[in-house]
């Protein structure tokens, strides 16, 4: 298995992702190698730096970089020597089996669509977040931030999507789908939410238990949340402000908030496109890295994409 990473994603980058590369390279199994991609002189002198062995990883020069304020569109077209643009070819290629990255997630979002492109039958492919659950497991919430406005029908695909992903990464068997609504009752919603709950009731790939509200989103109602990436993306930003708000305050904290640190959780998959693409905070330190390259081992070894190619047969 062959993960590339983008060496210079990210506001600390390429320190932070150079540590959290050798943090997860020393915890692989063997079977298990690192691409690494960006401007090949400062990858070595980092790699030296932080004291790593040689022949840890394979570099592959790219001497352009996308940075976190470009617009995402033009910088795929314009850069296409940048370590985003290099890491899709790869993935385009199946010479990489991932690719994460914590930079530009614009610029990662147009260059899996443009690129590797959705998945045939995916009407839009969405970026799954993960939520702490009070019994210590993780729920998933699709959509947090790739599709601001939907409609009814790409909800829908969100539920198979995310339905999918809980199911054979997250190991929970035929997992619950609830719909983020305003209330529990079916009759209730906006002019998305209120048809897409009607059509949910007609989704045959997922176990829908209906509405659910803001306050059962840590508890065990549900094990997918459904929502359009605006709200998805607020909630999700919202909940990761829990751990810094309470980290300082409370000396002893409960693993359950701990569960809310970002670094916990490293990244978030892009479903319904031809290939693992994981994409990590702007603001990801080593350990985050490594935990984004994790997940995106996880990826691979649950088959995901090929589990939602089927689906969609």
């Amino acid at each position: 298995m062959k993960i590339a990473l983008d060496a210079m994603g990210g506001d600390f980058a390429p320190k932070a992702t150079i540590e959290g590369a050798i943090l997860a390279a020393k915890s692989f199994p063997k079977d298990v190698h690192i691409v690494l991609l960006g401007k090949e002189e400062i990858v070595k002198a980092e790699l030296a730096q932080a004291g790593a062995q040689d022949g840890l990883f394979t570099i592959i020069n790219c001497e352009e970089v996308i940075e976190m304020g470009e617009h995402p569109t033009k910088a795929i077209q314009q850069k296409q020597n940048s370590s985003i643009a290099v890491g899709f070819g790869l993935l385009k290629a199946g010479k990489v089996d991932a690719f994460s990255s914590a930079g530009n997630t614009g610029a990662m979002l147009v260059g899996s669509l443009f690129s590797i492109k959705a998945i045939e039958g995916v009407i839009r492919p969405c970026i799954a977040g993960l939520i702490p659950k009070e019994d210590g497991r993780f729920g998933v919430l699709v959509d947090v931030g790739a599709n601001a406005d939907c409609k009814p029908d790409v909800l829908s695909q969100f539920a198979t999507l995310g339905s999918l992903y809980s199911q054979h990464v997250m190991g929970i068997e035929n997992p619950k789908v609830g719909l983020m609504n305003l209330g529990e009752e079916e009759t209730k919603g906006t002019l998305l939410t209120a048809p897409a709950h009607q059509q949910l009731k007609l989704n045959k790939n997922i176990q829908f238990i209906g509405n659910v509200e803001g306050r059962d989103l840590f508890n065990t109602k549900s094990d997918v949340i459904v929502t359009d990436g605006f709200t998805g993306n607020v909630i999700l930003k919202m909940a990761e402000s829990f751990y810094d708000l309470i980290e300082p305050r409370v000396p002893n904290m409960d693993n359950f908030f701990k569960m809310f640190n970002y670094e916990s959780v490293g990244g978030s998959p892009i479903l319904g496109v031809n290939g693992n693409v994981m994409i990590g905070h702007g603001v990801s330190t080593p350990l985050a890295i490594r935990n984004m390259l994790d997940q995106s081992r996880k990826l691979v070894e649950s088959r995901i994409t090929e589990k939602i190619k089927e689906a969609y047969k």
